[in-house]
């Protein structure tokens, strides 16, 4: 796609439940009002919410349950389950298998592009059928990745030749805003110089609705113009938004001309896989790998706050993949008083 980023994932193997795992839970309570039913799940997850029309109803609170994620935890609310009625459902809750990772839904979507890596052990991970298409080392591609990765951490969005837009997240919904910029001095009629300069912004929003993984209800607050004129970009947003694999629906333009967009929630979206206890506590453990590399002779360890710390510990994949790289455990310890008024981890060293 002429050089952009098209679908971006994150994968944590000793994270989350994500969609497509599968678990033994335990039904804890039926909510009538919300018509199904709140689940104890396994691997350190908050409930998970199993429906009627998936499989809670007629059950007894109690009853141990095979499950399928259908949604990953998300907005504060817990994974959404479907029943497994074929997988036979005894003892406590736990997980069963996990489902496709990162690596081969994105290859599924794109089957003919190369899977690039930056360590053996990452290819030699790689499903079977997969390993054909990996090469190890990002090559010329390393800089732009880090870019990429850089820009998608960012709210706001610019654009090549000008223009640009602002994602803010809400917990009831997405706002994005378009501001043209220094495009609004080009000559022309007002109305079609701004009919045309959103027609170049649109594609560039649903490109990044797509690679962001933004779902539930998305408003965008177009750039300029008045609100009867916007119908005229309706055909624009349903181009654009074509392309993408969960069929985003465009609903229209509400009374105050904002233009309204659904899109499924599958996968938790970028900005809060990005951010959280989680996020660094992984950057904290990829920095002491690196210190670790790049100094052999030096003892290396990572102080984190307690809360960090925890996080960590949770997550036996991780600390394996360091050892795996460095052929040592990580060298944790904890220290109060961060967190609070500066960075939540350190990397301490004695030569």
């Amino acid at each position: 796609m002429d050089g952009r980023a098209v679908d971006s994932a994150i994968e944590r193997p000793g994270g989350p439940l994500a969609p497509e795992d599968q678990v033994i839970g335990r039904l804890r309570a039926h909510v009538r009002a919300m018509a199904g039913a709140f689940v104890a799940l396994p691997h350190g997850s908050e409930d998970g919410f199993l429906p009627n029309t998936a499989g809670a109803a007629g059950l007894a609170e109690g009853t141990p349950l095979a499950l399928r994620v259908t949604r990953g935890a998300q907005g504060g609310k817990g994974p959404r389950l479907a029943r497994l009625d074929a997988t036979s459902a005894e003892g406590p809750p736990r997980l069963l298998a996990r489902g496709p990772g990162a690596i081969e839904r994105l290859a599924i979507l794109h089957p003919e592009a190369t899977i690039r890596v930056d360590h053996p052990a990452v290819a030699a991970a790689l499903p079977p059928a997969l390993r054909g298409r990996a090469q190890v080392g990002l090559g010329d591609q390393a800089a732009r990745t880090a870019e990429i990765w850089a820009a998608l951490a960012e709210a706001e969005v610019s654009l090549p030749g000008g223009g640009r837009f602002s994602i803010t997240p809400t917990p009831a919904l997405i706002a994005i805003d378009l501001d043209a910029g220094s495009l609004t001095g080009e000559r022309r009629g007002k109305k079609d110089m701004l009919v045309a300069l959103n027609r170049r912004l649109i594609p560039a929003v649903a490109r990044h609705i797509r690679l962001r993984h933004l779902s539930g209800a998305i408003v965008v607050d177009v750039a300029g113009l008045a609100q009867r004129q916007r119908p005229l970009l309706a055909d624009a947003f349903r181009e654009a938004l074509a392309p993408d694999p969960l069929a985003p629906r465009f609903l229209g333009f509400t009374a105050l001309g904002l233009a309204e967009i659904q899109r499924s929630r599958v996968q938790p979206p970028l900005h809060a896989l990005l951010s959280g206890a989680e996020a660094e506590a992984l950057a904290a453990l990829a920095a002491l790998a690196d210190l670790v590399l790049a100094q052999p002779g030096a003892t290396h360890s990572l102080a984190l706050a307690p809360s960090l710390l925890g996080a960590v510990e949770a997550d036996r994949v991780a600390r394996d993949q360091f050892r795996d790289r460095t052929g040592i455990p990580p060298a944790l310890r904890i220290e109060h008083d961060l967190g609070e008024t500066k960075r939540p981890w350190r990397l301490v060293t004695f030569v």
